[in-house]
């Protein structure tokens, strides 16, 4: 019996991607998200095989403030995995390809992960941001307190997070804000 041939993935900057490639991205996330995959969690989030679409993952800079400082961090975005092909390790290899773009460009990573989800971040070394969640809204800062608990980081490559304690205060965005 012959190992069937790992699918080759690709990372590429939304703008190279085709209306063909984009809408097929779509339909996945729409799919894998079980039709709560909204507009605006489209918008934000702008690997492939014979068979289409199999695994899809994107990074998006955000700016948090930490305790008086401002950090450009890669916000992890839309990782989802076609249902007939999970649990063969594509996420951990989508994962791998965008810590790498958070490695080599931001002061770390974060993401806002399922219930569902959340195993495959812990087990990458991913920590779940033990203080306050909150957003620079459009009246001032509002706290998130549903976020806590589900608000993971990690450090990007050589570098520590900033202190593992306080409120991290992400930016403003329509749709979800995480």
């Amino acid at each position: 019996m012959t190992e069937p041939i790992a699918p080759i993935l690709r990372t590429t900057h939304t703008h190279r991607l085709t209306p063909a490639a984009l809408d097929e991205i779509r339909v996945l996330l729409d799919t894998a998200f079980e039709g709560e995959f909204s507009a605006e969690d489209w918008d934000h989030a702008l690997a492939r095989d014979d068979s289409g679409l199999l695994a899809h993952g994107s990074v998006v800079q955000r700016r948090v403030i930490h305790e008086d400082r401002s950090y450009r961090v890669g916000y992890v975005e839309a990782v989802a995995v076609r249902a007939d092909r999970r649990r063969e390790g594509l996420g951990g290899r989508v994962m791998a390809a965008l810590e790498q773009v958070v490695d080599g460009a931001y002061v770390f990573g974060a993401l806002s992960a399922s219930a569902a989800g959340a195993a495959l971040y812990v087990g990458r070394g991913w920590k779940v941001w033990p203080g306050r969640i909150a957003v620079q809204g459009r009246h001032g800062v509002e706290m998130l307190p549903d976020e806590e608990g589900s608000t993971y980081v990690r450090g990007g490559a050589g570098r520590a997070l900033p202190r593992v304690s306080g409120t991290l205060i992400f930016d403003w965005r329509d749709g979800d804000v995480l």
